[in-house]
């Protein structure tokens, strides 16, 4: 007989969870029993879900004591890191969306087509990337492999869903002449080289996050990688121009027909058509689009590349049911 899994889901309510439940209703995986839970504001709440109407329970330290095979977290840092140990604590395997355990060296950061071997190392929590890195490691994994990459510099034109619903309310409510309320400035008319805070060094948090989770789930801890992250007027998806020094030489071709056979990528790349990634093409898809793809010729292997991806869900929720899919 089969064994029939529950699973948790948390912040069930918020943008990324409501789009892990949408997630989860189109893969259809082998789960019995589902669970939502959210803050005490949220507690009540009737969401739609698998056909049925479920209430929403508020998050307490005792609801991991009914057991969990499986909890999928997409409720902020602070909230992950109180309640993930309490469920993994129950012998219930965490997949954490937030950053609170990304850079812990004893929990596994997955990309499930780059690095999905790291899934059987838990110790009972695994974490997604931000989804920044999500987008841009499923493109570089297979070109490290062949090619050896030797540097990165990383520009990205985030869109304002990644700051949550508020970062959608100031662009809807900056088209209407409103102030922000999420943002330091206005989205509308601009671009704001700020995504989280600035630290000592003139990064910002954003930027640290996307060096050093590469370098972690490419398993090169001193890979040479700089980042400028950036906030754009775009409602969804996340788009990254990733300029990539090789150790090895390449032929241009070679580099094309490898990203097209790799798992979880699109090439859209015929600039003769004015074909290249969009942000709106990529809206609502679990692959990661790439284009642009040409030689750097101001150093001796170097190329440029341009990836697209829907931050909301490749860039979290279809990643954390990716996982979820590898441990079933």
């Amino acid at each position: 007989m089969n064994k029939e899994y529950k699973l948790a889901i948390v912040g069930a309510t918020g943008l990324v969870g409501r789009t892990v439940l949408k997630v989860l209703e189109e893969e259809k995986l082998p789960i019995s029993t589902y669970k939502l839970f959210a803050s005490s504001k949220s507690a009540g709440t009737k969401i739609k879900f698998m056909g049925t109407d479920y209430i929403v329970n508020e998050l307490t330290e005792n609801s991991f004591d009914e057991h969990f095979d499986f909890a999928i977290f997409s409720a902020g840092g602070d909230t992950s890191k109180k309640f993930s140990p309490i469920a993994s604590s129950k012998s219930c395997i965490v997949i954490d969306n937030s950053s609170a355990f990304r850079m812990d060296p004893s929990v596994p950061l997955v990309v499930p087509e780059v690095n999905s071997e790291k899934i059987k190392e838990n110790k009972g929590i695994i974490s997604n990337p931000n989804c920044s890195t999500i987008q841009a490691v499923v493109a570089l994994k297979p070109l490290d492999d062949k090619y050896k990459i030797k540097r990165i510099v990383y520009s990205t034109y985030q869109a304002v869903s990644g700051a949550g619903k508020k970062g959608i309310d100031d662009l809807n409510n900056g088209l209407k002449g409103l102030s922000p309320t999420k943002f330091p400035y206005p989205i509308i008319n601009n671009c704001l080289p700020h995504i989280d805070v600035f630290l000592d060094n003139g990064y910002t948090k954003e930027e640290e996050k996307m060096i050093n989770e590469t370098r972690k789930i490419l398993g090169k801890p001193n890979l040479k990688v700089t980042a400028t992250t950036v906030r754009v007027p775009v409602e969804n998806s996340h788009s990254e121009s990733i300029n990539i020094e090789f150790e090895n030489s390449f032929e241009l071709d070679e580099v094309i027909e490898t990203l097209k056979k790799s798992p979880g990528i699109i090439v859209q790349d015929d600039v003769m058509n004015n074909i290249y990634p969009l942000a709106t093409n990529a809206t609502g898809h679990n692959e990661v689009f790439v284009g642009r793809i040409r030689r750097d010729f101001s150093v001796e292997n170097g190329i440029n590349i341009w990836v697209v991806a829907d931050n909301i869900r490749k860039g979290a929720a279809a990643n954390a049911v990716q996982i979820l899919e590898k441990l079933l």
